[in-house]
C-alpha cells in the first residue's frame, strides 16, 4: 500500500493487476483492506484501484465535510492523482455503493459501469447501530475504540463470524483511534439520514438519475445482512430495472469478503462481457 496527495489530502491506496481498469468502494467507517481478496483474485484480468476515502481508513480528512457528493468527487480527484484517465468500473460496498452511484451521476464519461454491493440507497432501514449516531451525545460515546466495539462491529458484518479474524478486529481498532474518525463517521452517518433511517431526500432523486442513465449495473446482496436488509436487493430491482441482481445464500453485509471466489467470477463475468 502507498500514499498519493489528493488535492492536500494524504490518501492511503493500493494497485494491483493490469488491464482495464476498476475501482473498489469500501463503506462507512471501513477502508481499503475490505477489498484485498478481490484485488488479489482479479489481479490476472484487471487493474484495480482501493482507497480509504478521505476521513476514513488512513487517509486524511477533507477540509469540507464529507458528504456523499464531496466523496464522489474525491474518488474522482484521486483517479486523477494517480493518472487513471480511461473509463473505469466501479464496485462499492455499503456507503461504498451510494459514493459510486453518485460518482456515476456527478462524472459519468469516468464510469463504465456500476457493481454494488449491499448498497446504501435503497430503503430507509438500516441497521440501529447507524440510526443510533444521530442522537447527540450518544453518538459520539457510541464511537468511543473499545476492543469489545471493534469486535461487535466485526461479528455483525458477517453470517460466518470466522471471518471476524483478529486481524479484522485489530484493524477496525486502529482505525476507530484515528483523531478525525469519529468525527468524519458521524459528519457522513448523519449526512445520510438520522434516528429514522436512510433519508428520502438524497436517496430517491439519486436512484432516479441512475435510472436514468441505465448505465450496465450489477447488484449483489448477502442474505443474511444484518447492516442493509435483503429485502433491499428487490427495492434495487424496482429502482433499477435495467441491473442484474444476484443473492448470496449465508451471507452478511460483505460478499466481497466472505463469498470471496463466487463474488470475483460473477463481477468478472459481468466485466468481461463489457469489454
Amino acid at each position: 500500500m502507498d500514499y498519493v496527495d489528493v488535492r492536500g489530502v494524504r490518501t492511503r491506496y493500493r494497485i494491483a493487476g493490469d488491464g482495464p481498469p476498476a475501482l473498489l468502494l469500501h463503506g462507512i467507517g471501513r477502508s481499503l483492506r475490505d477489498w484485498s481478496d478481490q484485488q488479489d483474485l482479479l489481479a490476472d484480468e484487471y487493474r484495480t484501484y482501493s482507497l480509504d476515502l478521505a476521513g476514513f481508513g488512513h487517509s486524511d480528512p477533507l477540509p469540507g465535510k464529507h458528504t456523499l457528493e464531496a466523496l464522489a468527487a474525491f474518488a474522482v480527484d484521486f483517479l486523477d492523482a494517480v493518472g487513471e484517465t480511461r473509463p473505469v468500473h466501479v464496485a462499492g460496498n455499503s456507503l461504498g455503493g451510494a459514493v459510486a452511484m453518485r460518482l456515476s451521476v456527478d462524472a459519468p464519461s469516468r464510469v463504465r459501469s456500476l457493481v454494488l454491493a449491499n448498497s446504501a440507497g435503497f430503503g430507509r432501514e438500516v441497521t440501529v447501530a447507524l440510526r443510533l449516531l444521530a442522537l447527540r451525545p450518544l453518538g459520539k460515546l457510541l464511537l468511543r475504540p473499545s476492543v469489545a466495539g471493534a469486535v461487535r462491529t466485526e461479528r455483525a458484518l458477517f453470517f460466518d463470524r470466522a471471518h471476524a479474524t483478529r486481524e479484522r478486529i485489530e484493524q477496525a481498532l486502529e482505525i476507530s483511534r484515528q483523531p478525525h474518525a469519529a468525527r468524519v463517521m458521524l459528519e457522513t452517518a448523519r449526512g445520510l439520514g438520522g434516528f429514522r433511517g436512510v433519508s428520502e431526500s438524497w436517496r430517491r432523486p439519486l436512484l432516479d438519475a441512475v435510472a436514468a442513465q441505465a448505465l450496465p449495473t450489477l447488484v449483489v446482496w448477502g442474505d443474511r445482512d444484518l447492516i442493509l436488509p435483503a429485502l433491499h436487493l428487490e427495492a434495487a430491482h424496482q429502482a433499477l430495472p435495467h441491473a442484474q441482481t444476484r443473492l448470496f445464500t449465508d451471507t452478511g453485509h460483505m460478499p466481497q469478503i466472505e463469498r470471496a471466489k463466487e463474488f470475483h467470477d460473477l463481477v468478472a463475468g459481468f466485466w468481461g462481457s463489457r469489454e
